[in-house]
C-alpha cells in the first residue's frame, strides 16, 4: 500500500505576460490614444471581476511556469529541487505550500504543511515574535499545548529572546530569517517546504540551519527543498527533482539528476570572439577551459585562460592582464603579464598567450572574466573585453563544511597548522 504524502500529478502553472504592441511607438492621435486605454481599461475591469490576473500593456503572452508535473512523495522523504534560474522551482513550491493557485492538474497533500519561501512570510509586522509564533501554528492547525511545548526552542534557535515581545516590524531582516526558519522547522508538521534555506542569515545561521535540517531529515518528517548547493542536494536528499522550462526532466538518485544538471547546455559561452577593426591592436578571441563541459569547473582543478590578440604594430612595454568577476561583480582574482616579464606583442601580427592557475579555490558560484590592455612607456590604453567567459565553480568529489559559507571569504587558500605540547598546568605560572 502506498504511502504517499504528496501526489502531484500532470500540475501546471500558466501566467499571462503584457507586452506595448509593436506600433505603440509610432506616433498617435488623441483618439488613438483614448480608445487603446479604455479597451485596456475594460479588459482589467473584467479580469477583475472574474479573478484573472491583471495584465499591463497592449498585447498579452501566454508563459507557461510549470507544464504537466507528475511526482510522488512518500513519507519520511527528503526531494530535492534543482534547475537553473527560471526553471519553475519556486513556483513549484508556492503552488505546493498553496500560495499560487495551480492552472491545471492535480496535488494531493497528506498532512500539515509548513513552508519557508521567503523571510517573514505569514507573520503579522504589528505583532511581536511572541504572537507570531502562536499565529504561526494556530495556521498550521496545531494546539495551543503543543506550540507552548515548542516556544523556547524557536526562540533560543532564532536568537531573539530579547526581542520576542517586540513587533517583528521592527526586526532586522537578519532576525525575521532566523525566526522563519525557526519557526518553519520547529512546529510538528509532516511536510517542511524550504527554498534555498541556506542563502539567508549570516553564516553562524547558516550553519545551524544545516543541522537543523539534518535533524528534520533523520526525524522522519517529508522535506522538499530548493538549492543550488550540490553537495547538500546528493548528501542530504533521496531523491532529485531536474526542472527545465517548467518540465520535470529528471526524477530519481540525486547523483545522477546533479550530473544532468551540471551537462545542461549552457547559453553563456566560455569562448570570446570579436572581429578585428583592421586599424587598433585587439583582443579578438578569448577561451576559457574548464575541467567540466558546459562552463563548469571542479574547485581546486587547473583553469586556463587562452587570449589571442592582433596588433598591426609592435608594442613596447605591453601589458594583458584579466579580472576574474563574482555575481556580484565583485574583483575576486587578478591575473597580468608584463612585457618585462614573459615576452608579447613585439611584432605586428597575430599573438596568442594563456594563463593556468594551477588551483582554482574560489567558492562555488557563478564568474565571468574582464580584460584590460595597454602599454607604459609611451602609456597606451586598448580596448578589453568585459564581463565575458561565464562559468561556475562547483564542489563534486569533496564536502568540506567550511566550503559551504562564501560570506567567510572569497578565495580557499590551503594552509598548515601544528601544535605542540608546552608542559603541565603547574607550568602556567610562567604565563602569569
Amino acid at each position: 500500500m502506498s504511502d504517499n504524502v504528496i501526489s502531484v500529478k500532470s500540475l501546471s502553472k500558466r501566467y499571462f505576460v503584457g507586452h506595448q504592441s509593436a506600433g505603440s511607438e509610432r506616433y498617435q492621435t488623441l483618439r488613438d490614444i483614448m480608445v487603446r486605454n479604455a479597451r485596456s481599461l475594460a479588459r482589467k475591469t473584467l479580469d477583475m471581476a472574474h479573478g484573472r490576473q491583471i495584465i499591463q500593456g497592449d498585447e498579452v503572452e501566454e508563459f507557461w511556469a510549470l507544464k504537466d508535473v507528475s511526482f510522488d512523495v512518500e513519507r519520511g522523504e527528503v526531494l530535492g529541487i534543482i534547475g537553473r534560474n527560471g526553471a519553475g522551482k519556486s513556483t513549484l513550491l508556492k503552488v505546493l505550500s498553496r500560495i499560487t493557485e495551480l492552472t491545471e492538474g492535480r496535488i494531493e497533500l497528506d498532512g500539515r504543511v509548513a513552508s519557508l519561501l521567503e523571510a517573514g512570510t505569514g507573520f503579522h509586522p504589528e505583532l511581536s515574535g511572541r504572537e507570531n509564533i502562536f499565529l504561526n501554528g494556530a495556521i498550521l492547525g496545531m494546539k495551543r499545548a503543543e506550540i507552548k511545548a515548542k516556544f523556547d526552542e524557536i526562540v533560543d534557535f532564532a536568537e531573539v529572546d530579547k526581542f520576542v515581545d517586540t513587533p517583528v516590524k521592527r526586526y532586522s531582516s537578519g532576525m525575521h530569517v532566523r525566526l522563519a526558519f525557526a519557526v518553519a522547522a520547529h512546529l510538528e508538521t509532516d511536510i517542511l517546504i524550504i527554498d534555498e534555506v541556506l542563502a539567508v542569515g549570516d553564516v553562524v545561521f547558516q550553519k545551524k540551519c544545516l543541522g537543523k535540517m539534518k535533524a528534520v531529515a533523520k526525524s522522519g518528517r517529508t522535506v522538499l527543498f530548493v538549492s543550488h548547493n550540490m553537495q547538500i542536494v546528493t548528501g542530504l536528499t533521496d531523491r532529485a527533482i531536474l526542472l527545465q522550462d517548467g518540465r520535470a526532466s529528471m526524477i530519481g538518485d540525486p547523483s545522477q539528476v546533479v550530473d544532468a544538471y551540471l551537462a545542461e547546455d549552457r547559453n553563456d559561452a566560455t569562448n570570446y570572439h570579436h572581429r578585428w577593426d583592421g586599424e587598433n591592436p585587439e583582443i579578438v578571441g578569448v577561451s576559457l577551459f574548464t575541467s567540466n563541459p558546459n562552463n563548469i569547473h571542479q574547485f581546486g582543478q587547473p583553469l586556463t585562460v587562452e587570449i589571442d590578440v592582433v596588433t598591426p604594430f609592435s608594442i613596447p612595454n605591453a601589458a594583458i592582464s584579466f579580472q576574474i568577476l563574482s555575481n556580484s561583480n565583485q574583483s575576486v582574482v587578478h591575473a597580468l603579464n608584463l612585457d618585462s616579464e614573459v615576452a608579447m606583442l613585439r611584432s605586428p601580427g597575430v599573438h596568442q598567450m594563456k594563463c593556468m592557475i594551477p588551483r582554482t579555490r574560489l567558492y562555488p558560484g557563478h564568474y565571468s572574466l574582464s580584460f584590460d590592455f595597454g602599454a607604459s612607456e609611451p602609456r597606451r590604453v586598448f580596448n578589453g573585453p568585459k564581463d565575458i567567459c561565464s562559468f561556475e565553480i562547483v564542489q563534486l568529489d569533496e564536502i568540506r563544511e567550511f566550503y559551504w559559507y562564501p560570506n567567510n571569504a572569497i578565495y580557499v587558500e590551503d594552509v598548515e597548522w601544528n601544535c605542540r605540547f608546552l608542559g603541565k598546568i603547574c607550568d602556567l605560572d610562567r604565563f602569569k
